[in-house]
């Protein structure tokens, strides 16, 4: 069939989908919550276990989510704004490159492709009309020769916000039950099995593994560390007059 002259081109059909290997957004945000439950777990078992009063509990596990959040929040920002900075530096270089040598800057993409296994006419002409807009060209060099996306640079803002919210939601877990009036350790812990087995079973989605081993990973890594903090503050709460 054409339309307006001009012949249609058959689609290619799509016959798999594959998952997004970086996790998108699914994977920071689990990780960030996750840290914090796990942070904030162990830090509420080893106050816990040296046998303090529940306030005390409470003020503990409150400042571990502040701390942490906060932590979390500004290492965050710093490490995309850096990151950011630097991309944003050397796509200048590559700007200036394309506005002073555009001619060896096209020969240097004509030669990339061509490593690549297109025949060297092909690899020149593929370059040469890649190179025809400025905008593209550099989107182009700066994707293949820094493997990154100039319109597409993370934002420091953002990364540092996600970090904060993911993180306190976690932190929050295994301090809820003492806010709502629990006397013991246990429904602390009842929560925040809970939470670590959801976490890793989360996580499950961006790897190879079942939802249940996942989750049986976590819980038992986090109850690990919930578990000497505990036996720490037992052992230190005991000896301490």
């Amino acid at each position: 069939m054409s339309v307006d002259g001009a012949t249609s081109r058959p689609r290619a059909e799509i016959h798999h989908e594959h998952r997004d290997v970086t996790g998108g957004w699914l994977r920071p945000a689990v990780f960030g919550a996750m840290d914090g439950l796990v942070s904030n777990f162990a830090l509420i078992a080893g106050v816990a276990g040296g046998r303090v009063h529940h306030q005390v509990i409470v003020l503990t596990g409150l400042a571990g989510l502040a701390a942490g959040a906060f932590s979390m929040a500004a290492g965050e920002y710093i490490s995309v704004a850096s990151q950011s900075e630097l991309a944003q530096a050397e796509i200048e270089v590559e700007r200036r490159e394309l506005e002073h040598n555009s001619e060896a800057e096209e020969l240097e993409l004509a030669q990339l492709y061509e490593a690549r296994g297109l025949e060297p006419e092909l690899a020149r002409e593929v370059a040469r009309q890649l190179s025809r807009d400025p905008e593209e060209a550099l989107g182009v060099h700066a994707r293949e020769e820094l493997g990154i996306d100039p319109g597409d640079l993370p934002s420091p803002v953002l990364a540092a916000g996600s970090s904060f919210l993911s993180f306190a939601i976690g932190a929050c877990l295994p301090v809820l039950p003492y806010l709502l009036g629990a006397e013991n350790l246990w429904p602390a812990a009842a929560l925040a099995a809970v939470g670590l087995f959801t976490a890793g079973a989360l996580v499950s989605r961006v790897t190879a593994r079942s939802w249940w081993f996942g989750g049986l990973r976590q819980l038992v890594l986090g109850g690990a560390a919930a578990a000497i903090t505990f036996a720490v503050g037992s052992l230190i709460g005991t000896n301490t007059v």
